[in-house]
This record gives C-alpha cells, structure tokens and sequence, in this order.
C-alpha cells in the first residue's frame, strides 16, 4: 500500500485509467483534503511523465470537483471503504482559432469536411470557406433563409472531392446541392433536387449513416422521408409546389450568367405522422441502415420512429417543456433535448415506452434558452479527442451568446464556457443558433456570424484550405 507523507486524515483509493497512463495496481492512502489537482500532481509524479498532464478523476462515475473529504460526506462513504477512482485527460480551455465573417445570422455549420467550413444562413445561401479563413465559394439554392444543413453520406462514391449537401428553408422545401471541391481554392456547387411535401417553415434536415435516406421536420407537424437518389423526371407537379420556385429560378440564373438546368422536384417515400405542434428536430438513429429515428418538438414530446413502417414506437412526455433540439450520444441510448425551460433533458432511449412519461436522467440547468446541441464527432482518420472522453461530452450554445462544453459523469455545471461574440451595445448578447464539433474544432454560428474554437485535441487550422 502506498502512502503520502502527512498526518491528515487519508482515504483508501484505487486508480484506473483507459488512457495510457496507468498506475501500477496498488492501493493508495490519499489525504482527504486533496481536489483535482493534488491527484493530478500524484499521477504525474508517480508515472515520471517528462511533460505534465492535467487529468480529471471520477468517483462512482461523477467527476470530482471538491475534496474527497465532501465528496464521502455527501454520499455517506465511511472512512475505511475502498475507493475506485478513474482518471482521464482534462480537456484543455477552449482557445478561439478564427472567425469567420456573413452579412446575415448563421443557422447552421458543419465542420465535418477536413479542411473546409460549411455554413448556412438566413439569406439563402450556402458558403464555403477553408481552414485558411478564406471564403472559397458562395451558392443560393433557397429564396428565404436556411435553417438546416447536413452532408448527405456517399460511402460507395470514390470520388472524396465531390459531396452531397441537404438544406432545408422557410421557403417550404429542402434541398439536395453537390459541391465539387476538386480545386480547393475555387469550388462549384449546382443545385439537383427540391423536396416537397411540407405547407410550413422546415426547421430541420437529417440524412442517415449511410446517405440512402432524408428527413425534414417541420412547423407543420410533419416529417418527411425522402431517399436521396436524383430523379430524371419531376415527381411533384409544378401546381402542387408551395413556395416561389419560379422566381428563385430567375434569381439564379441571373447571378451565374447561365442557364443552370431547374432541380428536379423530389416527393416523399413516407410522412410521419404524430406530433401535435411544431417538430422543431429530427435525426436518424446511428444504426447504419437508418432504421430509426428520433425527433423532439413544441408539443413536449420526443418520439422515436420506426422509419421504413412509418409509425412512432415511442413517446417521452414532459411537462410544459416545448423543445427546440435533440441530439444523441455517440451509443444511441441517450436523448439530449434542449428545451425553452433553459434545460437540456438527458434521456434514455432504453426506458422510453409508448405514451409513457419517462424522467429524465439528468439536467443540464441554463441560464438562458438552450438553442443548440452538438456531441464530438470525431473521424476515422483523426479522432478528436481521447475516446475515454469525449464519449461522455457535448457542447450547447444558447441565447445569452455563450456555448457551454459538458460532461455528461458530472452535470451540475458546465467543464467549460467561452463568449462567442461580444455583446451588442444596448441590444444585449449575440444568439447563437448551431453549433458542431468535429476532430476537436467547434463551430459556433449566430448573430455574430461564424467562429472556430479548438476544444480538445484534432485538427490544427493553417493558412492552406
């Protein structure tokens, strides 16, 4: 048994790791009084590490943010029991890396292309910018603003130059663009598909793991299930389409100087049917084939479907919570929603039943509306940070401007916040509106346009798109 010098009272402790870092396996007598930073310096110490690291510890599954003296206390753990403690890297402070200007507010970004930015805003257009800052190119396939934009999978296509992009408007459709970005430095976008069903603003666009299939949600109340192959012919009439697409056409064709061939409009496979208000969100399961999905709305509800039976399989109510975004962990098994309560609700997908009012395994208390919700997506290639970690974390951004990183082990408060934007004089914080975290690079985007922030380890931004 190892023991510290010092004649404070101690704890019997036992570390474990996942990271590479691992203590011999040996009990250690750990003065109580010790926080975070004491067991970090033990760590470090022990294992001779030339280059300090900073780790956080969890006690039973919650992250240590006193002393193990109050943690036993609060949980009523006697002195002489045995204590397993984990430790992990500590994630480092978020550090901005560039800002990214637009003339209009941004609802939308992606970071998921290496290299590339993707963002979408309320003027219509999709833009296109490069790890250097530059903005690369600029396409409008919408006349009113986007609300959501998602990069269509194409697993079977060789061609990683050419994407597949979804977007959905207050203009009543979504839309299917394929940007070539064989000349990093000047890229070309062409718009192939409208998709039509829906009699309201859509205020979201999900495409499945495996880029088969589309959903868009919608004020109407509707979700809509579209596959993503580009059809020769129209599938909708012309007078059945809502919206203005002869006059966006016009628009478009004057701003290139040519004669673009029209989309091809697109009609949904299946419509979903169950809430009743606005779906403010829906996304697909992470099962491959995209069998489910998951979708939260004004009515208090997240439901699960059935997508290829178009039915709901499940329903969590809550009480006078009408949610604004959803989001799962990387297993599938929770439900992030984030509410206008200024909560975001943890839930497990696992104990939702039919009709069922199923509580919330925990909260994520706000001190404004939650607006948005991201989880570490982190490549193949370059994951972004340690597995151990970012398995457990999410970032959400919110009206009062600020985007707030969590750990799901230890949800009293935030691991970490940062301002996106600097307050409007008079007029208060900036809003931000979406967020998305990809190989250690948060996008935040809003009122102030677009900025890139490193959380975590991954992608270094230089001067090469």
């Amino acid at each position: 048994m190892a023991s510290t010098s010092t004649s404070e009272p101690t704890h019997p402790v036992v570390f474990t790791t996942q990271t590479p870092y691992a203590l011999p396996s040996q009990k250690f007598m750990i003065p109580t009084s010790w926080k975070r930073y004491q067991l970090s310096q033990l760590v470090n110490k022990a294992l001779s590490l030339p280059k300090p690291i900073p780790f956080e510890f969890l006690v039973q599954g919650e992250i240590l943010r006193g002393t193990l003296a109050e943690w036993c206390a609060e949980k009523g753990v006697g002195e002489e029991e045995t204590l397993e403690i984990e430790y992990f890297e500590s994630v480092m402070p978020p550090q901005r890396m560039s800002t990214l200007p637009h003339e209009d507010w941004v609802s939308s970004i992606s970071c998921q292309l290496p290299g590339y930015f993707l963002t979408a805003s309320y003027d219509g257009a999709i833009r296109i910018f490069g790890y250097s800052q530059k903005l690369l190119h600029t396409t409008a396939p919408h006349s009113a603003p986007i609300s959501s934009l998602c990069i269509v999978p194409e697993p079977s296509r060789a061609d990683n130059s050419s994407h597949l992009l979804a977007t959905a408007s207050q203009d009543l459709t979504a839309r299917l663009t394929r940007i070539d970005l064989s000349s990093p430095s000047s890229p070309k976008a062409h718009t192939l598909a409208s998709l039509h069903l829906h009699t309201a603003p859509l205020s979201s666009v999900s495409a499945s793991p495996s880029g088969a299939h589309i959903l868009t949600s919608s004020w109407d109340g509707l979700i809509g299930v579209f596959d993503a192959s580009i059809p020769d012919a129209d599938e909708v009439p012309a007078d059945e389409v809502a919206g203005g697409e002869r006059k966006k056409r016009r628009k478009v064709a004057q701003e290139d100087g040519s004669e673009a061939p029209r989309p091809k409009r697109k009609a949904p496979t299946t419509v979903l049917k169950s809430h009743t208000a606005r779906v403010s969100r829906v996304v697909f399961g992470p099962d491959a084939k995209g069998a489910s999905a998951y979708s939260c709305g004004f009515d208090s509800t997240v439901r699960t479907w059935d997508v290829e039976n178009g039915v709901c399989t499940s329903t969590i109510t809550a009480s006078s919570k009408p949610f604004v975004d959803i989001a799962l962990t990387a297993n599938g098994h929770t439900a992030l929603a984030a509410s206008t309560d200024r909560t975001v609700s943890q839930y497990d997908l696992r104990a939702a039943t039919t009709s069922a009012t199923t509580p919330s395994v925990a909260t994520l208390t706000h001190p404004a509306t939650p607006s948005c919700i991201a989880v570490a997506r982190p490549s193949a290639s370059a994951p972004a940070v340690s597995t151990s970690a970012s398995e457990h974390q999410l970032v959400t951004g919110a009206y009062d401007g600020v985007v707030r990183l969590w750990d799901l082990r230890s949800t009293r408060a935030a691991v970490a916040a940062f301002r996106a934007w600097e307050s409007n004089a008079g007029t208060g914080p900036k809003k931000v509106l979406s967020v998305d975290w990809a190989r250690g690079l948060v996008g935040v985007g809003g009122e102030g346009g677009v900025e890139v922030w490193k959380v975590g380890e991954g992608d270094r931004i230089t001067t090469t798109a």
